[in-house]
């Protein structure tokens, strides 16, 4: 049998095994690549693929792998630049540990939004990585990566991603989830040391904060950059993490900046930070706002049809935060309710939110139009620039390109490496500062540069 068709029928059972979910994050991207000396050998496309499978997938894999061959095949999962090192290792898995929530005698609620799941999370190559480790932590709570530490720009998702794993361990599991806001913990501590200094040493009011952040299985903190500069209370969290963390339960945080930069809390709290996997959020390219867009209205009752150069308009003009995307729709849905039901078209969207778009759009239609000049100055497609392609017909028109990028205009570099393909912020460092030391000895790319400045600008 062909292996693309086997492979497609093997998708095909899992598919009948698995949620939707876990068999698009996991199994999706996968292909078959040879079946040799009784190991069938499969490339994932990321390292967090190759452990996720590996550890908690393996054995169903097997199993319906050699119901459909009638073979005896033992399953790799290799990355595609492992695939001809015969002497890769298995990852090996650990056994099963039953999942028992731990006992409570004073309930707490959750606080978790039952709209945040992974169902409603758009997925994108700003947060591919995010969801991923995300999804496994809600797999397989306290075993995988803890703690689970997510940082990014506010509006681009992180909340939704916490509430979607607490969300899917309390479905899942007899787990008790604790989802609190930073600013939650800190009043609840100051809280309680202000009522033990009125009433004196009163254990109730100690059982009662412990019972609520050490008496769980999931603890998620959200913000957790507002803890800077509270000693008492970072001296808390301290022992409630250490607590937590030798109980082998789970620990999510998300902050607006990786562990290194919170320069404000003790470094045995950052350190802590780094135990588990630190994932971090770009802003969504394009192609991502679209989709936000589109869900946005799919799932609204909205009774007319909101055409696609609205949507482009909106995806281009109001920003990378998600919330702001879903809020330009409402709006405009407002706006022409007010106008007596006006139908929505391009010349109503830019009346609407006229007084809501930023200088963030001219910027982001900058970064196409500059990727665009520099396509066409040296012959080559947009797509072929922002794709993974490292050819030197290639390689030094994207680096010119990303120069451009923040030359002219205000862009970070996590940004402008979401708007080429979801590169790493380091790549297009790297590219500004090779162009940079290239044209102070180089003068016909100062030229080059100009050249391509004058058909922008």
């Amino acid at each position: 049998m062909d292996l693309k068709v086997l492979w497609n029928k093997f998708l095909e059972t899992v598919k009948q095994e698995v949620s939707s979910i876990s068999y698009n994050t996991w199994f999706a991207e996968t292909e078959l690549h040879d079946m040799n000396n009784g190991k069938a050998r499969v490339i994932v496309p990321m390292p967090i693929h190759k452990k996720h499978l590996s550890d908690s997938y393996k054995e169903m894999a097997t199993r319906i792998f050699n119901e459909i061959t009638g073979s005896n095949f033992e399953f790799e999962f290799l990355l595609k630049d492992e695939i001809d090192d015969d002497n890769s290792s298995n990852v090996q898995k650990e056994p099963p540990i039953e999942e028992v929530g731990v006992p409570y005698n004073n309930p707490i609620a959750s606080n978790l939004k039952p709209n945040y799941t992974f169902d409603t999370f758009i997925v994108g190559n700003s947060n591919k990585f995010a969801h991923a480790a995300a999804l496994s932590v809600a797999e397989n709570p306290g075993k995988m990566y803890n703690p689970l530490f997510i940082y990014g720009s506010s509006g681009l998702g992180k909340t939704h991603l916490m509430h979607a794993i607490g969300n899917y361990i309390v479905q899942n599991s007899n787990k008790k989830v604790l989802y609190v806001t930073c600013e939650q913990f800190r009043d609840d501590f100051i809280g309680i040391s202000r009522r033990m200094e009125e009433n004196g040493n009163n254990f109730d009011y100690v059982d009662y904060f412990k019972n609520k952040y050490r008496n769980i299985d999931v603890l998620m903190i959200d913000d957790i950059q507002f803890l800077g500069g509270a000693t008492s209370t970072q001296q808390e969290f301290f022992h409630t993490f250490n607590t937590l963390y030798s109980d082998n339960k789970q620990i999510v945080i998300t902050s607006d900046r990786s562990p290194d930069d919170l320069k404000l809390l003790e470094d045995r709290l950052r350190t802590r930070f780094c135990w588990g996997l630190t994932v971090d959020i770009y802003p969504p390219d394009f192609e991502l706002r679209i989709n936000i867009l589109k869900k946005k209205i799919a799932g609204g009752a909205i009774n007319q049809e909101i055409p696609d150069n609205v949507i482009e308009y909106i995806a281009s003009n109001m920003g990378s935060d998600v919330r702001q995307l879903e809020g330009s729709i409402n709006r405009l849905l407002a706006y022409s309710t007010i106008m007596g039901g006006s139908k929505i078209d391009l010349d109503l969207a830019i009346e609407a939110l006229k007084d809501y778009t930023n200088t963030g759009i001219s910027e982001k239609n900058n970064i196409r139009k500059i990727q665009k000049a520099v396509a066409e100055y040296f012959q080559i497609s947009v797509d072929d620039m922002k794709s993974k392609k490292r050819s030197a017909n290639l390689a030094f028109p994207r680096q010119v390109a990303m120069y451009l990028c923040r030359q002219l205009t205000d862009e970070s570099f996590p940004k402008i490496g979401t708007e080429f393909g979801g590169k790493d912020h380091s790549t297009v460092m790297h590219s500004c500062d090779k162009i940079e030391a290239e044209m102070k000895v180089n003068k016909e790319l100062v030229k080059t540069i100009e050249n391509i400045k004058k058909t922008i600008t």
